[in-house]
């Protein structure tokens, strides 16, 4: 067993997996706690590599591409505090996190690891039920459904359509951007009926709009994660993509269509107060018709 334990975290290998544990000190992101532990398979590995500095050094993990839902959600995108699979290393501990690095190298090596991309996940993914509160309303995941439910400071236009619920069989891919603090992020569902919609996110209702905490509204990729890891894999998908935006949108079940026109009406009568303008009318009640 090669180990390193720091305030940061603990990485384990056995030989044939690496168990990184965050840290429990208040210097480790809520992100990576949420997240929890991580057992990375020793085939899903690219690369490991201890980066020694003056006062601290670093352990960074390369996975395979196509190899973890986390990666494939975020795109690179997650801030290196947050980032599961980077570990600062006191300098005292420099040794321990070479040695750790070359034992991990030694054993794919050994088991001729190749580095091809993966052609389906090798990690599951975080856990579901999930919820998480952002800046712009809840959001909550149970593996077949997504539910948004609008903050009070949300959008009159999304506030207007209501809770928005889509099915994973709707969904053609999940696209997520940090808030940075000085950017607005966003978390938005694409599906076959919204893959051309134009509509920034503060007014999207299949989106929510990061311009919150940044700490908190980064557990938005926990969802993104969760949903991915149950989405087609991206090498079997080829023109998939292009294939379902071009399909025709489904007929709504019978039982829904009560619910459908309460909405509608409901629009009207905002239309017609004037809480809604014209353009934001005919923009929300075409969003809820594709939503139904």
């Amino acid at each position: 067993m090669a180990e390193i334990i720091q305030r940061d975290g603990t990485w384990a290998f056995d030989g044939t997996m690496v168990r990184i544990t965050p840290g429990l000190h208040r210097s480790v992101p809520l992100f990576r706690q949420t997240y929890g532990e991580v057992a990375v398979p020793l085939e899903a590995v690219a690369g490991v590599v201890f980066e020694p500095e003056r006062k601290r050094g670093r352990l960074r993990m390369r996975l395979r591409e196509g190899a973890d839902p986390l990666l494939q959600a975020t795109g690179g995108r997650l801030p290196d505090p947050a980032d599961p699979y980077r570990l600062v290393v006191d300098v005292d501990r420099a040794g321990v996190a070479e040695y750790v690095a070359e034992e991990i190298r030694r054993a794919l090596m050994l088991d001729q690891i190749p580095k091809e991309p993966t052609k389906a996940y090798l990690l599951p993914g975080p856990p579901v039920p999930v919820s998480v509160r952002s800046s712009d309303g809840t959001i909550s995941f149970d593996g077949n459904q997504v539910r948004i439910d609008w903050a009070d400071t949300s959008d009159r236009v999304k506030r207007a359509t209501g809770p928005r619920i889509i099915s994973v069989a709707d969904l053609v891919q999940v696209e997520w951007l940090p808030n940075s603090g000085y950017e607005d992020g966003f978390l938005r569902f694409v599906t076959r009926e919204t893959a051309f919609s134009k509509l920034p996110p503060e007014k999207d209702p299949y989106a929510l709009d990061l311009w919150g905490s940044a700490r908190r509204d980064l557990l938005t990729a926990l969802v993104a994660t969760a949903i991915t890891a149950r989405l087609p894999h991206p090498s079997t998908r080829g023109g998939e993509l292009v294939d379902r935006r071009q399909q025709a949108a489904v007929a709504p079940p019978a039982d829904h269509h009560d619910v459908l026109l309460r909405r509608l009406r409901e629009l009207g009568e905002l239309h017609r107060d004037g809480v809604l303008t014209d353009e934001e009318f005919a923009m929300t009640k075409a969003a809820v018709l594709r939503g139904f």
